[in-house]
């Protein structure tokens, strides 16, 4: 059977402890999102890392997917509290009832942005002057920054919208999942 993640190539040496972190990376990771639910999900994934590493909520995602009703931000700003003390007994999800009440801030949050303008739109505005991905080269990891001048940008505008567990490691980790940056490392073949 031909398994492709067995297949030799080079790649970024984060991933490689796990067959979920290398399926991640190779069709993931760095890819271009355009569409508003699939960022605002992300987005939401990404701030439940905060004091966690991906692995963890990458192993969990399928779970926050059905947990959270695929991430329709409707029917996640109008949950109640017995949905939250559901949600907290949810072993399949982090529960941490502060990141948990944060999505759901967070969907009001994104429903308010996206009665003007798509949340794409919104995104890819305030990060890439073009809505194209901004390459770097990295030769190693430590060339790899944790935030920059754009994340912090990025964290400060949403923080103003309303939205919570926003920071600018945050949404530097988003923007690289997202495909806004480009941190695969020069010798990956997955650039």
């Amino acid at each position: 059977m031909n398994n492709p993640i067995a297949k030799t190539a080079n790649r970024c040496s984060w991933c490689l402890s796990d067959p979920l972190y290398i399926s991640y990376h190779d069709h993931e990771w760095g890819k271009p999102i355009y569409d508003d639910q699939r960022l605002f999900a992300q987005l939401c994934l990404e701030s439940m890392q905060s004091g966690l590493s991906w692995i963890t909520i990458l192993k969990k995602r399928d779970n926050y997917y059905r947990a959270f009703d695929e991430f329709d931000a409707i029917k996640i700003a109008q949950y109640d509290q017995a949905k939250i003390e559901a949600l907290m007994q949810n072993t399949g999800i982090i529960r941490h009832l502060g990141k948990i009440n944060a999505i759901i801030n967070n969907a009001k949050a994104y429903l308010a942005i996206t009665e003007h303008q798509s949340f794409s739109d919104y995104l890819w505005g305030m990060t890439t002057p073009d809505g194209k991905p901004i390459i770097n080269y990295p030769k190693t990891l430590a060339d790899i920054p944790t935030q920059n001048e754009v994340s912090a940008r990025l964290a400060k505008a949403l923080k103003q919208q309303g939205f919570k567990f926003i920071g600018s490691t945050t949404c530097y980790a988003f923007m690289q999942a997202v495909g806004m940056v480009n941190d695969h490392l020069i010798d990956c073949d997955f650039r």
